[in-house]
């Protein structure tokens, strides 16, 4: 979700979801001791709960940044051991981190020992061709005993490091929910998180019989509003956080005011987050439209939505005349 899940993403999430935990995308240890770190870590607190993901594969490094995200006041850190991109793997940390249990425990490890907060590990079922169950069990079995992880989020792929994309590598290795399955029931004390596929309530609901806990990314990130009923369905609350997608909409364009417009600054890189908000709806195209139009990217944007709702609503109503007639 490299570039997806920013701070405005997040935000405009949690106008949908309160309870809902949310990722970041993921930062490098490099680029929390040498960058510009506020960048990296502000957030919002209403985007609480929060977890920053990192990538690297030095303990040391990563227990600083660890404590980096503890005094930023994220709710928990995760390791990243499932990208399978080049640019990652040249970094020697993400997917090919699986080869390496002993080398993750100690990370895990580090970073544990460095803050009080959670520290989870995100991975695949395998590496390349690697396809047997013995061997993802065994990762998490020496990282959970060596380095005292507890919680795994496992995308049921493999990450194939050689031939693929990042893109084909989520699409082209098999699904094999079966496996994430059999983790928990062979690791009962550990909290294991499915990821991979999933895009209706109906296939969560279903996993959730087999395992702690179901991860979104690509489906909550196009089909955000799919996330509305998810509150009250899965995490026990009395009503969903928003009535309606046009207080969803409201509400994140007053947030994008406050960030961005002073000053006549471009909000373009905020609002691009919530061009699914409408998928499905008459004259949804048109709204798109209206909002990804880059003349107006110096408006303000609360006079865009506006002209954003009224072409939509024009072009419903023409598309139903057209039917009728």
């Amino acid at each position: 979700m490299l570039d997806w899940t920013d701070r405005h993403c997040r935000f405009l999430h949690r106008l949908i979801t309160r309870r809902t935990r949310l990722y970041t995308e993921m930062v490098t240890t490099g680029a929390l001791r040498h960058g510009d770190v506020p960048r990296h870590l502000d957030f919002d607190t209403a985007e609480y709960p929060v977890a920053l993901q990192l990538g690297g594969s030095e303990p040391a490094d990563l227990a600083h940044c660890a404590r980096l995200a503890e005094r930023w006041g994220y709710d928990e850190v995760n390791l990243n051991c499932g990208c399978p991109s080049e640019r990652v793997q040249r970094g020697s940390f993400g997917a090919c981190l699986m080869a390496e249990p002993q080398l993750v425990a100690e990370c895990v490890a580090a970073m544990r020992d460095a803050v009080s907060i959670p520290v989870t590990v995100k991975h695949r079922i395998g590496i390349d061709r690697e396809e047997s169950y013995a061997f993802v069990r065994d990762f998490v079995g020496t990282v959970a005993l060596r380095g005292g992880c507890e919680v795994f989020i496992v995308h049921a792929r493999n990450a194939w490091l050689n031939g693929l994309s990042p893109k084909q590598n989520r699409e082209v290795p098999p699904l094999r929910y079966e496996l994430v399955h059999r983790l928990k029931a062979d690791f009962p004390q550990l909290t294991i998180v499915l990821n991979g596929g999933v895009t209706s309530d109906a296939q969560i609901e279903a996993h959730l019989a087999h395992v702690d806990g179901v991860m979104l990314g690509r489906h909550a990130y196009h089909e955000p509003w799919a996330m509305a009923a998810w509150d009250t369905r899965f995490l026990g609350a009395a009503a969903p956080a928003a009535a309606s997608v046009d207080e969803v909409e409201a509400r994140f364009v007053d947030h994008v005011a406050r960030q961005h417009w002073p000053g006549g600054a471009s909000w373009l890189a905020a609002t691009r987050h919530m061009m699914g908000l409408r998928n499905g709806l008459p004259g949804a195209r048109r709204w798109r439209q209206v909002w990804s139009d880059a003349q107006r990217r110096h408006d303000d944007p609360r006079q865009v939505m506006a002209a954003a709702r009224a072409a939509m609503c024009q072009a419903a109503t023409s598309a139903a005349t057209a039917v009728m007639a």
